[in-house]
């Protein structure tokens, strides 16, 4: 697709996998900042992009505008140390000094105040960019400000410190903001109190391994990289806190380890969890470990990941013909949106830029790309703490998530079938695929069927993870939900058991407690009829012979309409089901049908002989175990 405004050349000596520079990274953020100015106010306060408004209304959309550009202008003039050839700190200057004057008020210019999360609380979110951007630039603006502008920024500003932020990453807000205030000699009881709150509950949301829970469940997804790992190890870079940097940076390494791996060779991040709009800002994990230090990654493998996302999004339509942001993944999904998500949205995507802080004579930039870690071999990764198997394969590219511990069901709520959602109640996600929609038949999902209704996943307990030579696991359980009729079946529960192996994905569950009478349906991987890729979905044992091929019309966020395997078969009482799945990128050398050469079932589980070397997978249950021997 053609690119709505001018790039420089590619330069393919130093970027040999991209083809983009420091350049193009500063291109790309004039070129948003440009089509986004179009659509400010007279006075500049607010961005009111076009669009389907969200839930928090237009006015509130408007800051979103203003905040989220904000971010893209503070990375883009800081890491020019100053430099400013196109003039963004003299709009967002006057911006504020308009939004801030009547606070509230219902006219052209005047910010929204900052109230509770449930009443009014989008504007906290957006405080914290207003914050970031102004912290990253204040020699250059900040300190230019009439002292009366200053008086009354700070005071809508500190809105977010008195009021009540949505319990997850949203205590990083008023955090973000207190930073700020302090790093411009405006400390008090306030903003100490609002950084030691964050700073306590961000140590009861770490599980370990670089991985925060999103707020008190289990909800491990782009946040992690984003938010609760982007604000304290910033904060503590702009600040020189070498104590918190060392603290929190280490935990960044330690994500960054796992995380680096979740980038297809394409350039893609995982299609997984929510807030998918923001699309590149998956990279600012990495561009930030590359700036502080704090990452397993070379300075060519760094730049190989954060400018291959960059360009993925650039060249697949993510930009509308006006330069804009669109709502979606490519370009406009309404499938891949939340309620929450407005026309400027999509710029949370700006948290890439933190690449800019990086000077141009940076490692990170001069040093040439190397390859990415999907590139240099096929890896299968275990992670424990969230729960998660990831699955890399060189020769098409291609990464997968197997999900076993992400759900995004909050600790107090119960698990309702209406609540169903696609972008964590599926069992497995890639870089080339999405999950389909909800009123079309789900991916990579187990279904049991009551009476003609069919179960849904919500809530994911985890059993375990591990991973070998060329090999590794995750299992957890779950309860299956019902959307009509009786919400549970007494009893029931399904416990899964993923084993990735190549490209192969070996699926064992065993149903518990079913009526008799029950089904079970299994599906695999959604791709396109014209994508060059294979979607296989093979029964090993507990299934009927042949899998089906069905439709969802309503497609993913990559293609318009998708069709998937689906296994189906009989349940009642306890049952154990064996499949093999595979999604490659083109025909598999050896089909799912014939990578396995036996199937041998026990009294506690199932055991498994691979065809090519011998190797023999054993999954038990009642404790759940896997173990893999060498042929």
């Amino acid at each position: 697709m053609s690119i709505p405004f001018e790039l420089p050349t590619e330069d393919r000596a130093s970027s040999p996998y991209t083809g983009y520079t420091r350049a193009h990274w500063e291109a790309v953020a004039d070129g948003l900042l440009w089509a986004a100015w179009r659509w400010s106010t007279p006075g500049r306060a607010l961005l009111d992009l076009p669009g389907r408004p969200s839930r928090s209304g237009v006015r509130s959309d408007g800051l979103e505008g203003f905040a989220r550009t904000f971010l893209a202008a503070g990375f883009r003039v800081a890491g020019a140390d100053g430099a400013d050839p196109h003039g963004w700190l003299d709009r967002y200057a006057e911006g504020l000094a308009s939004g801030t004057r009547t606070p509230g008020r219902d006219d052209t210019e005047s910010w929204p105040l900052i109230l509770d999360h449930d009443v009014q609380g989008q504007p906290m979110v957006e405080s914290a960019s207003v914050a970031l951007g102004l912290r990253l630039t204040a020699p250059w603006l900040w300190k230019h400000l009439d002292s009366g502008v200053q008086d009354r920024v700070e005071e809508w500003l500190r809105g977010a410190l008195r009021h009540v932020p949505a319990p997850n990453n949203w205590y990083l807000f008023p955090y973000t903001v207190a930073g700020f205030l302090e790093s411009v000699g405006r400390a008090n009881a306030e903003t100490a109190a609002a950084r030691h709150r964050a700073l306590e509950l961000m140590e009861g949301w770490y599980r370990g391994g670089g991985w925060y829970a999103d707020g008190d469940g289990r909800a491990f997804d782009h946040y992690n990289g984003w938010a609760l790992h982007l604000y304290p190890v910033l904060d503590a870079h702009l600040g020189g806190d070498t104590d918190a940097l060392t603290r929190y940076g280490e935990r960044l390494r330690a994500h960054l380890d796992g995380f680096a791996l979740m980038f297809g060779s394409d350039g893609a991040p995982l299609h997984f969890g929510r807030s998918l709009t923001y699309r590149f800002a998956a990279s600012a994990a990495v561009g930030l470990g590359a700036l502080t230090g704090h990452t397993p990654l070379t300075p060519g493998a760094s730049r190989r990941l954060v400018s291959g996302s960059l360009r993925y999004f650039v060249e697949r339509g993510a930009l509308t013909d006006e330069g804009l942001l669109s709502l979606g993944w490519y370009g406009p999904h309404e499938a891949t949106l939340q309620p929450y998500s407005g026309p400027a949205s999509p710029y949370w995507a700006s948290k890439a830029f933190v690449s800019l802080l990086a000077p141009a004579d940076h490692p990170l930039w001069t040093a040439p790309e190397e390859p990415a870690p999907v590139e240099e071999a096929d890896r299968v990764l275990a992670l424990p703490a969230p729960g998660l198997l990831v699955q890399a394969t060189r020769a098409d590219g291609i990464v997968r998530l197997h999900n076993h511990g992400s759900d995004h069901v909050r600790p107090h709520e119960g698990e309702s079938a209406a609540e169903d959602d696609p972008h964590y109640g599926r069992q497995a996600y890639s870089t080339r695929t999405g999950p389909t929609a909800r009123d079309n038949v789900p991916d990579n999902h187990l279904s049991v069927e009551v009476g003609g209704r069919s179960s849904v996943r919500r809530r994911v307990r985890p059993l375990g993870a591990g991973h070998g030579d060329g090999w590794g696991w995750a299992a957890s359980w779950h309860r299956p939900v019902f959307g009509s009729g009786p919400p549970m079946v007494p009893g029931l529960r399904v416990e899964s058991v993923t084993v990735a192996r190549g490209p192969y994905e070996l699926r064992v569950h065993r149903v518990v407690g079913a009526p008799a009478g029950a089904r079970i349906t299994h599906t695999g991987w959604a791709t396109g009829p014209e994508e060059p890729l294979t979607s296989a979905l093979h029964g090993l044992h507990g299934w009927e012979p042949e899998a089906e091929t069905v439709r969802a019309p309503q497609g993913t966020a990559y293609v318009p309409w998708a069709e998937l395997p689906r296994l189906s078969g009989s349940a009642g009482g306890t049952s154990v089901h064996v499949c093999l799945a595979a999604l490659t990128g083109g025909p598999a050398s050896v089909p799912a049908g014939e990578a396995v050469a036996e199937v041998v079932p026990g009294a506690d589980g199932v055991e498994v002989v691979w065809a090519a070397d011998g190797a023999r997978t054993r999954v038990s249950f009642e404790p759940v175990a896997v173990t893999h021997t060498r042929g």
